[in-house]
């Protein structure tokens, strides 16, 4: 088979795909939504997705899945922040559960929370490259 110059040279060329937006389905997400809305995006409204720093979470209604999940640590969302502490402290005003509370490692600083369907997030502060 014969493939021409400018199919090969187009596929070579192509980027790499970039992330964009995680679906997030749930029996709840009217709730769910009101949870991400109120602790990590205040101020948005609507019922399309919701924009978390230019990563768009999209909550959709789905009836084949579990009220909650039962393997939370397979996919975490991991939120980088400038200012750990103080995102630290919006987080538990809003009442968030912590799975595991705000540790210094040798990369930097860790928390772990749950959202209501028991999906696990984290907030990370990494060092600075010496």
């Amino acid at each position: 088979m014969k493939v021409a110059a400018t199919t090969v040279a187009c596929m070579t060329q192509a980027s790499a795909p970039r992330l964009g937006s995680l679906l997030l389905g749930t029996n709840r997400p009217s709730e769910l939504r009101e949870w991400y809305r109120r602790v990590l995006a205040p101020g948005q409204s609507g019922d399309g997705p919701i924009d978390l720093g230019g990563f768009l979470l999209v909550i959709q209604p789905r009836d084949d899945i579990a009220p909650k999940n039962d393997q939370p640590g397979r996919v975490v969302l991991n939120f980088h922040v400038d200012d750990f502490a103080a995102v630290e402290a919006q987080l538990r005003a809003a009442g968030v559960e912590w799975i595991a509370p705000a540790e210094e490692r040798a990369s930097g600083w860790f928390a772990t929370f749950a959202d209501p369907d028991g999906n696990y997030l984290q907030i990370i502060k990494f060092r600075q490259a010496p």
